[in-house]
């Protein structure tokens, strides 16, 4: 078939795509087959929406093949919506051979199942008698679904099925129970399938010439359904490459080891940064033309598990003080748990390089450094982190090719994200942050830190008993307008100068009172900044006193987040 476009695009009918000689695979190792009761019922509704109202439509969503031939194609994404569908049109069959009637009525229900066969499963073979089948399944399923479905045939033992099995055999007879309750006779039962089904439900269908094509359509699709995944389609490529049957078996448990370390979801994610430890460059839109160019072979394919598998726990525990992993590091947990706070991952493949070549005790100290560029960078700083990736690439090679064997010379390739103390104070002085979900978390951290730098008591942001006291409050009474304007006091709730740290049986009592009646109340708090808060003779709380505040919070922080090597 002639390449032209990268993709073609168009409406089309169930009808439309299973007819005409037109035949589906599912490539070998694609996600077997998962819709349950749920899906079922949800796809049951529409169509009996949409055959109360003749001539409407009902759209399916995307549907994505890549084709073989004019005839042939495989699909890419979709084979949970077009194998249901296919199961329903082989219960409409086995209702129709099984309705009970006259002989001229059963010779018609016959004829009206032999005709939907042909159009909707495919034909019989005129030597074998078998009936042939329109659409292929996974390695896994297809088994089951052309011997025992496309058959008709009951299997001897269901529940000994494999679970993808066992769920296309409840389909097929949850189907056949609601086509039995809804009690029409054979015309109105063949017409719900080769009308409402085959003419009113409709697919977006995608046809790609080749699976980067196919990577990058599914990369902007949000499909219906539990449809194929990134990681699916990466899987599937990997397995293509492998083609002794010994050596599939081994990249399965291996590949269901590692999927069940870092989780099938953030899969491209993980793998993405692995590559960024060798790529200057890995752009998630890009990330399966990087696998297809440098993955070509079986050796190639375990290379890369060989790669991952060293890496897989590392990255399970990023997201995890409690992983394991750390038994052996306790000292790198606080790190790790404040990285997390951030919200930052761009570091991740610095850190796989730290962690495969740096001594223990540097490793934690990599991960010190990572903080405080992190902290004053993206959490006061607020820049462009589309700067940082390129920037831990060259760490992360530098670490891995020998050239930076230290923290210091680490830190030396990350000079140019590390905020300066000038602008880190600047930036400081005028930060927000409000209170809601993790910014209370964050608020929190920064005041347990800049508290136990003050007063030389640790104070863990996580489990100190403080909470957050807003001087000026976040639902000030009439009070405060003089101070603060009303129309500007949503400028100065969540400015960091007004938070501090206090008891919460202190706190319940300042609420919305007055500034004046505050500071006696800060006097009796065992935090020593907020102490320091009431006995500077600060008489007011205005803008020009929050501000002189902050600022000096500012001088600190620039102390306390500061790099050992700067």
């Amino acid at each position: 078939m002639a390449k032209s476009n990268l993709l073609k695009t168009q409406d089309v009918t169930f009808l439309d795509l299973i007819g005409n000689g037109k035949k589906y695979r599912v490539p070998s190792f694609q996600r077997d087959y998962a819709w349950e009761e749920e899906q079922w019922e949800d796809l049951w509704n529409d169509i009996i929406e949409l055959r109360e109202v003749p001539g409407s439509f009902h759209y399916m969503g995307a549907l994505v093949v890549e084709a073989s031939s004019d005839r042939e194609f495989q699909i890419i994404d979709g084979q949970q919506r077009v194998a249901t569908l296919s199961v329903l049109a082989l219960a409409v069959i086995h209702r129709l051979k099984a309705m009970p009637g006259d002989e001229a009525t059963q010779a018609a229900n016959a004829d009206r199942a032999a005709q939907l066969r042909n159009r909707f499963i495919g034909e019989k073979d005129p030597a074998s008698l078998l009936e042939s089948s329109k659409l292929f399944l996974n390695d896994t399923d297809d088994g089951f679904y052309q011997d025992y479905l496309v058959q008709l045939r009951q299997p001897l033992n269901p529940r000994g099925l494999p679970k993808s099995n066992r769920l296309l055999w409840q389909c097929f007879g949850w189907f056949d129970q609601r086509l039995s309750d809804m009690g029409a006779q054979g015309e109105a039962l063949a017409r719900l399938l080769s009308d409402t089904v085959a003419r009113q439900l409709l697919f977006i269908l995608i046809t790609v010439e080749d699976d980067i094509s196919a990577y990058t359509v599914f990369e902007t699709l949000n499909a219906r359904g539990l449809e194929l995944s990134s990681t699916d389609l990466l899987k599937n490529y990997l397995f293509s490459r492998v083609a002794a049957k010994s050596d599939l078996m081994a990249l399965q448990r291996r590949w269901h080891h590692m999927i069940g370390t870092v989780k099938h979801e953030r899969f491209p994610e993980f793998l993405r940064y692995h590559l960024l430890c060798r790529f200057p460059q890995v752009r998630k839109q890009r990330l399966f033309k990087t696998v297809r160019d440098e993955v070509r072979s079986s050796a190639d394919v375990f290379a890369l598990m060989d790669a991952l598998e060293q890496r897989a726990d590392l990255f399970a525990a990023m997201d995890d003080t409690a992983h394991e992993f750390w038994q052996e590091r306790p000292a790198a947990r606080p790190y790790i748990r404040d990285l997390q706070l951030f919200g930052v991952r761009q570091h991740t493949p610095l850190v796989f390089a730290a962690w495969a070549r740096l001594s223990p005790d540097d490793f934690v100290r990599v991960l010190k450094l990572l903080c405080v560029v992190s902290f004053r960078y993206t959490v006061i700083g607020g820049l462009n982190t589309n700067e940082l990736e390129p920037v831990y690439h060259r760490a992360a090679k530098g670490v891995l090719d020998g050239e930076l064997a230290t923290p210091a010379a680490v830190f030396n390739a990350l000079r140019s994200i590390y905020v300066d103390d000038d602008k880190f104070v600047r930036d400081f002085s005028n930060k927000e942050m409000d209170t809601n979900g993790r910014r209370k978390k964050l608020v929190k951290y920064v005041l347990c830190h800049l508290e136990a730098d003050a007063s030389s008591v640790a104070r863990d942001w996580e489990t100190d008993p403080g909470t957050i006291e807003h001087v000026l409050p976040e639902n000030p009474s009439g009070s405060w307008d003089e101070a603060f304007s009303p129309e500007r006091q949503k400028d100065f709730v969540y400015r960091l100068g007004n938070f501090l740290l206090l008891e919460s049986s202190i706190n319940r009592n300042c609420q919305n009172v007055e500034f004046a009646q505050k500071l006696p109340l800060y006097a009796s708090s065992a935090y020593g900044l907020t102490k320091n808060l009431a006995e500077s003779g600060v008489a007011e709380w205005n803008p020009a006193t929050l501000g002189e505040r902050q600022s000096r919070m500012a001088a600190r922080a620039a102390h306390v987040w500061r790099a050992d090597f700067a």
